[in-house]
């Protein structure tokens, strides 16, 4: 009762902690370089003085553990245990960060008895207060299931290259997700051949989704191939901070600062947002 009141006061004060910004990072193929991106950018973010919540949630492919040189004990299909904790359960990575890794199991969540529903978003509501972003490293493509994490999220990063396939697969993904949910969708370039040819590619799939998708889009960078990447990869560490000074790394810094400064100026909105629209998805199902 006495934490309960004080956050009351805190809140009727103006002088309540800021809730964090949830984040879905999405590609509509597989071997885009999507969980390399979210770690490596959640990296950046860090750099910039924010605490980054990562999720992996690209279930029975996770890899975060795997480039980031660790072995998790729990995945996130644990909360659904009421004796778990979630802070049990949160890893540490290189550099604060933190993450839980998918398991295998993203359709159980949908699947929940009423008082393992419960437990399972109250454990994921008290993360909040914690964090300045909770990012949700999404599988490839789109499921039944998956869609609701995306469309509960406050917005969404969408990956592709340059690469014909992974573009139209990348205009499909946003087609779907705009069809059931105006999201603000921001969008990352992965592996270009040059800058040119990244910014080439990013307008003209920023301008196809404003002019058949009737949707704002926000362009939010172009990373370069770079044998950084690979090497990282082979050494299990984050290119990040494996090799700070190459490409790859001056470009996620880059796409992080752009994407703050699009976000920062604006008020984080409440944990209930997010919570409120998951806890609606969890009941239709």
């Amino acid at each position: 009762m006495t934490d309960q009141a004080a956050k009351l006061r805190a809140q009727m004060n103006g002088t309540a902690k800021k809730q964090a910004k949830t984040i879905a990072i999405v590609s509509g193929k597989g071997g885009v370089g999507k969980s390399n991106f979210a770690i490596n950018f959640s990296l950046a973010l860090i750099e910039q003085k924010k605490k980054v919540l990562l999720f992996d949630l690209d279930i029975g492919m996770g890899n975060i553990d795997i480039l980031i040189g660790k072995t998790s004990r729990y995945s996130i299909v644990d909360l659904l245990d009421k004796n778990h904790s979630i802070y049990d359960m949160i890893e540490s990575g290189p550099n604060t960060l933190y993450y839980l890794s998918g398991g295998r199991g993203l359709d159980q969540i949908f699947r929940l008895e009423k008082d393992q529903t419960n437990h399972f978003l109250k454990e994921l509501e008290t993360v909040f207060e914690d964090y300045d972003y909770i990012i949700f490293d999404m599988g490839a493509g789109v499921t039944n299931d998956s869609i609701q994490f995306i469309l509960a999220s406050d917005e969404c990063i969408v990956l592709t290259t340059t690469e014909p396939t992974a573009i139209t697969d990348a205009y499909s993904m946003m087609k779907h997700i705009l069809k059931q949910k105006v999201l603000p969708l921001n969008l990352v370039i992965n592996r270009a051949s040059n800058q040119k040819n990244g910014m080439d590619i990013m307008n003209r799939i920023t301008k196809a989704v404003q002019h058949f998708l009737k949707s704002p889009i926000y362009p939010l960078g172009v990373v370069p191939e770079d044998s950084a990447v690979r090497q990282a990869v082979m050494e299990q560490k984050p290119f990040l901070l494996h090799q700070p000074k190459s490409k790859a790394s001056i470009a996620i810094q880059t796409i992080a600062k752009q994407f703050l400064g699009a976000n920062d100026s604006t008020e984080k909105p409440s944990s209930s947002s997010f919570l409120t629209r998951l806890r609606k998805f969890l009941k239709e199902r």
